[in-house]
């Protein structure tokens, strides 16, 4: 399941990247990759008493709030489930209306909150593991020339190493506080004019 995740992000982010799928907001993403999950899906099961699904917006309750995970690819078998967490972020340069979109500050933040929020699905007992898959279209948010204003606290540079580490520098206006508990490295990868990165954290407990 864990591979059919990343094969189906290598094949989503070329087929953006080439022109193949259009993607102008998260909500399309969210659609295009959901498809292609969707189709890979029955290449990993090999058994009569094996499933799987593919759930968009699935429901949650964590730490007291209500939340959506933006996808939820579950398998079943006579081991038991298999559940993996999946956040998905989507920063254009033009939004879906054609205006130009501002707030790339919130962007960085938010990249930073969804592996937050995967940490809790997980702690939780709701997902068995969490994936963070995140594309963009400004080059400067993954190779910028400096790094002095306050939203790079929040990096998301190519090679940007992090946690366990609290996270609370405000961004546009408003208080953040969040805990990650894992190690992380972005690695991003180009296609066309577009960068995709795939997430996932290790435990910072030394083995």
């Amino acid at each position: 399941m864990r591979a059919a995740v990343s094969e189906a992000w290598l094949i989503f982010s070329r087929k953006v990247g080439g022109g193949l799928i259009p993607v102008n907001k998260e909500a399309s993403m969210q659609l295009q990759y959901a498809y292609i999950l969707q189709q890979l899906a029955p290449l990993i099961i090999f058994h009569e008493d094996e499933t799987t699904r593919v759930e968009l917006e699935a429901g949650v309750n964590v730490d007291g709030a209500n939340r959506e995970i933006d996808l939820l690819f579950t398998g079943q078998g006579p081991s038991g489930a298999h559940k993996i967490a999946i956040e998905m972020k989507c920063y254009r340069t033009k939004a879906a209306s054609g205006g130009y979109r501002g707030a790339t500050d919130i962007f960085m933040k938010d990249v930073y909150f969804d592996i937050f929020l995967l940490e809790r699905y997980v702690a939780a007992g709701l997902a068995t593991q969490g994936v963070s898959l995140v594309m963009n279209d400004m080059e400067r948010l993954v190779k910028p020339r400096t790094k002095s204003a306050k939203c790079w606290a929040y990096d998301t540079s190519q090679g940007a190493q992090f946690g366990p580490q609290t996270f609370d520098t405000p961004i546009g206006g408003k208080p953040v506080s969040f805990r990650l508990e894992g190690r992380y490295q972005l690695v991003w990868q180009q296609y066309g004019g577009f960068w995709f990165l795939e997430v996932e954290g290790q435990s910072a407990i030394a083995i």
